[in-house]
């Protein structure tokens, strides 16, 4: 479903990601692990068509939404608004769909989202998101600034989605516990290269990863 070949994006002389390739199949849920200014929202937006590369090649087979860092909301429109927005491009306004999978986001629709705690904006940043009806998801930071509770319950949306209706799913995650959790497979991406990946259990007992991303080994 996502399939990105060698690519190279940069900013002025200054080179993002450098030869970076990994693939997401179809249905599949797959993460991307990496520290800060590693080019995780980097590849993000050039995903969602946001940045043009330099080089290589971007492939996706079907609808991609973007859930983005830090949410991007319209903080003084309505609920309901932002997410009509999201469904600009396929010409889905009903948001029906939305508020049965997130019913919160019904009793809130006619407040500004720039009120909302930030639990509430990721909950209508997603909403948003699948307004768009997408084959393809890419999430950036689902968890940032929010408390464990509240990112168990987006995340468990997620599982839901990819579940029973074949979601595909990239998460790009600094929060390498819950990434490994929801994914089978992942990728680090550091300084712009991805330097490793593979199978989420035996990356999560990978020295190197556990030390890096999980506080050390795990037991």
């Amino acid at each position: 479903m996502i399939d990105v070949q060698d690519l190279v994006v940069s900013y002025g002389t200054a080179t993002a990601l450098e030869h970076v390739t990994l693939t997401v199949g179809k249905g599949e849920m797959v993460a991307l692990l990496g520290p800060n200014g590693a080019g995780k929202s980097t590849l993000a937006n050039t995903l969602a068509g946001l940045i043009r590369p330099a080089s290589g090649t971007v492939r996706v087979g079907g609808r991609l939404a973007l859930i983005p860092e830090g949410r991007q909301l319209f903080p003084d429109l309505t609920v309901a608004d932002n997410l009509a927005l999201g469904g600009w491009r396929s010409g889905q306004r009903d948001p029906s769909p939305v508020y049965e999978l997130l019913p919160r986001l019904a009793e809130l629709a006619s407040r500004r989202a720039g009120v909302l705690s930030g639990g509430e904006q990721q909950m209508v940043a997603f909403g948003r998101a699948m307004m768009s009806r997408p084959d393809a998801l890419v999430v950036d930071e689902l968890s940032l600034g929010l408390a464990p509770a509240v990112t168990a319950d987006l995340a468990a949306h997620l599982a839901e989605l990819n579940r029973t209706q074949g979601l595909t799913v990239l998460l790009i995650e600094q929060n390498a516990r819950l990434a490994f959790e929801l994914c089978r497979r992942a990728y680090v991406l550091e300084s712009g290269r991805v330097v490793t990946g593979g199978d989420s259990a035996e990356l999560a007992g990978d020295p190197r990863v556990a030390s890096a991303y999980l506080g050390g080994a795990i037991t």
